[in-house]
């Protein structure tokens, strides 16, 4: 499995993301490139949390119009979407049950767990092939 780097400018983007979304899940699209050993991030893009009031506390939901502009902005630049990112309020940077039902294989998911508004712990994650589980994946900033 490639190792994930992102550069501190994205990480900090993800952080306020998830600090301006408390007590709400942010979420938002990981567009780059993979590399021979290596899956780059170039850019974050934020996307708007597209699920019901009273559910975005513990999940999210990005539109399928969101998508395809964010699809369309990462071709235009020959990039690739790589996978997403989303936080997790007052709970562990560890996917939920909800996150694996829900999650594609060829995808990484970037976590970040907020405390009190606070972005702690950060990780990323590859949901297996057979989407039994998930595994954790080296994330790299800088």
């Amino acid at each position: 499995m490639l190792s994930l780097q992102l550069n501190t400018n994205d990480e900090q983007a993800i952080r306020a993301h998830g600090q301006r979304a408390f007590p709400q899940e942010c979420c938002g699209f990981l567009l780059g490139r993979d590399d021979v050993d290596v899956r780059r991030i170039v850019r974050v893009v934020p996307a708007v949390n597209d699920r019901g009031e009273e559910e975005k506390h513990n999940r999210f939901t990005i539109s399928p119009e969101a998508f395809l502009h964010a699809d369309r902005a990462a071709r235009s630049t020959q990039l690739d979407i790589l996978g997403l990112y989303h936080s997790h309020p007052n709970a562990p940077a560890k996917p939920s049950q909800y996150d694996l039902e829900h999650a594609w294989p060829v995808y990484s998911y970037i976590i970040v767990s907020v405390s009190d508004g606070e972005p702690v712990e950060m990780t990323c994650w590859v949901l297996d092939n057979d989407r039994s589980k998930f595994d954790r994946q080296k994330l790299t900033i800088g």
